[in-house]
């Protein structure tokens, strides 16, 4: 597969997983302000569906930026600084997509102890990661 295919996969599947991350911290947000227990029990079902299908794609975004730094080669991996920091980025982004299935649990279980303004923080937090990660991989910088 040529590069430009895996980048354009790679980007595609990204957007895919960031839709799903701008828009789960969202749900819980709405699901923090509720004391209606059917409209919890929705988005119980609502945000367990939205994690899992959003999962896949963060993963075939991590096997074709895999993928592209192979194809790339190992000493341009050690030349690009910005790629290192982007990577770490990268990293913060899959530990939140994780924390982000601990909360989905929390709902489940009905133990939420944190206000929507929380949630609003939380949601707002990836989009700045993101632009940085953007930033680094168009201009290079570093």
């Amino acid at each position: 597969m040529s590069i430009l295919w895996l980048k354009a996969l790679h980007i595609f599947f990204m957007v895919a997983w960031m839709a799903g991350i701008f828009y789960l911290p969202r749900l819980f947000v709405y699901h923090a302000q509720t004391d209606i227990q059917a409209v919890r029990d929705q988005f119980k079902v609502m945000e367990r569906k939205l994690w899992f299908f959003i999962t896949p794609f963060a993963l075939l975004t991590l096997i074709f930026g895999i993928s592209l730094i192979y194809q790339y080669g190992t000493s341009w991996l050690a030349s690009s600084g910005w790629l290192h920091l982007k990577l770490l980025l990268v990293a913060l982004l899959y530990a939140y997509h994780f924390y982000l299935y601990h909360l989905v649990k929390v709902f489940a279980r009905d133990e939420n102890t944190h206000s929507s303004r929380f949630y609003r923080f939380l949601n707002e937090a990836p989009v700045l990661v993101l632009l940085a990660i953007v930033c680094l991989a168009v201009v290079k910088f570093i």
